[in-house]
């Protein structure tokens, strides 16, 4: 008993006597215990690592099955969505492709019911209402088209990503002869004609959309689309009364150096001489053509023994013929021997001058170094462009003005007198409202969406004489006019939705009627004491200038672009979709009206009792300005037209697409 207590106390520590087992076999068993724990623990921790090595391959393996499960599936409704949009992208270019604006059945019906019932108020309604729509839903169908194009190619690349993805693990397999029992290579090789079958529906159905859409289709037939390059063009020009002035040298001192360069000749197109030696001397005439649509910006010129016709490609009644350095929808002026236009792109910006009597190229002025110009011009609709605006000259300065708010002024050698940027406009199309000058005051509308002003400054120096803000609500692309009303000038505007008359030295508003909608882009005329103002959305309304009230509104025939002109009694009115009228200007009354089958971007000009109009397939027409409103004759130039023409004695100077030229009698 006592040894069992000693040994007891021992194994506790505790050996205070008797007889003690041997040390050797204590330290054995407390080292067999010690290892059997650390064995135990070294076993758990391998457990646990193998099963984390275990869990994450299984994840791993998960994962992989989920993103090819989901890969597989975004791949299989993307290719059903590319497939049905493929087909139906097809399908509307056969809808499409021989369609108008103009051509609806139900349209066609009501016109053929309208010609057999005679004059039937409800029923030009009901066609007035459905062209409009018509044509509406012509433009939206193909900014649709194209928005379709767009999707088609984003879920054209959601689908090659997504199988990129499904066969991201798949090695390639070498090619080898399919053996006719072979499932496995049968099924591969029918997915490579999936492949190219799919892919061909893909491409045919992105070359079908382009050309189902406008910019093709313009390239072709200059479709009504093409709108918006004449709503540039038919904006501007000048003051009446203002001769030719012969330049005065430097009546002012230059503010800023810039730019000129001086051109002695421009090689011209085969057939035509661009020097002076080789055509006739001209005699240089006193009839100004200051602003688009000539002095005072109305569409009426003092200009005598206009030529009637001419050919380009045989030469008749050509005096010379340019090409244009940059593109450009804005309209030639003319003062004494100097002709001028503008032109601009992505690199430049630029005011040209060419001598009349010749077609050289006298000088060019660059817009540059401008504090305020943005650094990359604004976005802009192709039909618009960046020089939109006609240019305006008073005979001893002219200014010019750019779809990126820059405005320079130069005087009648090309040296620049000043320039500034009056802001950045923000509209739909791009800027496209020309310049008017009347004395020594330039006028600018700046109807834009995030500004609506109009600006008096001073020619010569660039100097503000006045400023307002228009209490309009949308933008707008006409030009402004300068009338004469009871001995007094006003400065009329039309904007969204208002038409406002100024007092130029002031500007005090004098009088405004609301009567307008849509996208104003015609300019407005004037004639005996009555303003005229019209545009496809909106009636024409004639204006009482002397108080602003309405005498009469018609919906008749109404233009998409071209501005109106009035002489004496008659109103004229060319519509985009090819149809002209005469009206009584005093009470409304259609007189008669001519279906010409042509687009009318450029604005008619009454010159020695005739109106001259000019279609964007380049083909032109002469009318009587009165109320017979005969044809008097049409010809074709052969090259597409946006801009208005402009009118001195014995001669018209024309911008055509690509070139500028000069008619006259030979």
């Amino acid at each position: 008993m006592a040894e069992t207590n000693s040994l007891l106390n021992c194994r506790t520590g505790n050996c205070t006597g008797g007889s003690n087992p041997p040390l050797s076999a204590l330290n054995l068993e407390n080292k067999a215990i010690t290892t059997r724990k650390i064995l135990q623990n070294h076993f758990d921790f391998r457990i646990f690592f193998s099963n984390m090595i275990i869990y994450i391959t299984f994840v791993n393996y998960l994962s992989s099955c989920m993103r090819k499960i989901i890969a597989r599936n975004i791949a299989i409704v993307s290719a059903v969505f590319v497939v049905v949009f493929s087909i139906m992208l097809i399908t509307n270019y056969f809808q499409v492709s021989g369609s108008g604006p103009l051509q609806t059945e139900a349209l066609e019906a009501l016109k053929q019911l309208n010609d057999d019932g005679a004059n039937n108020p409800e029923l030009k309604e009901q066609i007035r209402q459905l062209d409009l729509l018509a044509r509406k839903a012509y433009f939206i169908s193909h900014e649709r088209l194209m928005a379709g194009v767009y999707i088609l190619l984003g879920m054209v690349i959601v689908l090659i990503v997504s199988l990129r993805i499904f066969y991201a693990e798949v090695k390639n397999i070498p090619d080898k002869e399919i053996d006719p029992i072979d499932d496995w290579a049968i099924k591969t090789s029918a997915r490579k004609y999936v492949k190219w079958i799919g892919g061909g529906l893909i491409a045919a159905a992105l070359g079908f959309a382009l050309l189902t859409s406008p910019w093709l289709r313009s390239l072709k037939t200059d479709a009504a689309e093409q709108g918006f390059m004449a709503a540039t063009q038919d904006q501007l020009e000048i003051s009446d009364d203002i001769a030719y002035v012969e330049p005065a040298g430097d009546v002012v001192e230059m503010a800023e150096t810039g730019g000129v360069e001086s051109q002695p000749e421009e090689t011209s197109d085969a057939g035509f001489s661009d020097e002076a030696a080789s055509t006739p001397a001209i005699e240089i005439s006193n009839v100004t053509h200051n602003s688009f649509r000539g002095n005072n910006s109305l569409g009426i010129s003092a200009a005598k023994n206009i030529p009637t016709s001419w050919d380009l490609a045989s030469g008749t009644n050509i005096l010379w013929k340019v090409s244009v350095p940059r593109q450009g929808f804005n309209s030639p002026v003319i003062n004494g021997n100097r002709v001028f236009i503008s032109g601009a792109d992505n690199e430049a910006r630029e005011l040209y001058c060419y001598e009349l009597s010749s077609g050289t190229l006298l000088w060019t002025l660059q817009a540059k170094n401008i504090p305020g110009s943005p650094a990359e011009m604004p976005r802009i609709s192709n039909d618009t462009g960046l020089a939109a605006s006609s240019v305006t000259t008073n005979g001893q300065q002219v200014c010019a003005i750019f779809a990126s708010g820059d405005l320079i002024c130069a005087d009648m050698d090309g040296k620049q007198l000043w320039a500034k940027n009056l802001g950045v406009p923000q509209n739909n199309y791009g800027y496209a409202s020309s310049l008017l000058s009347s004395g020594n005051t330039l006028f600018v509308q700046y109807d834009n969406s995030n500004s609506y002003r109009v600006i008096a400054l001073d020619m010569a120096t660039g100097a503000e004489r006045w400023s307002k803000t228009r209490a309009e609500k949308y933008s707008s692309w006409s030009s402004p006019v300068m009338v004469t009303v009871n001995n007094s000038p006003q400065l009329i505007l039309i904007g969204n939705p208002g038409v406002s008359a100024y007092n130029p030295s002031n500007g005090e508003q004098l009088w405004r009627v609301e009567c307008m909608s849509g996208e104003p882009a015609a300019s407005p005329a004037f004639a005996n004491g009555i303003v005229y103002v019209t545009g496809e959305y909106a009636k024409t309304t004639a204006i009482n200038a002397t108080d602003g009230s309405v005498l009469w509104q018609d919906n008749e025939f109404l233009p998409e672009i071209a501005s109106p002109v009035a002489s004496g009694d008659f109103m004229f009115i060319a519509t985009t979709y090819g149809v002209v009228a005469c009206y009584n200007g005093r009470t409304g009354e259609l007189i008669k009206y001519l279906e010409l089958e042509s687009d009318f971007n450029a604005s008619p000009v009454i010159v020695d009792g005739k109106i001259y109009l000019a279609c964007t397939e380049g083909k032109i027409f002469v009318l009587s300005a009165s109320g017979d409103f005969a044809l008097i004759n049409s010809f074709d130039t052969g090259e597409k037209m946006f801009a208005t023409p402009a009118f001195t004695d014995k001669k018209i100077v024309v911008r055509s697409e690509n070139s500028l030229y000069c008619v006259g009698a030979e």
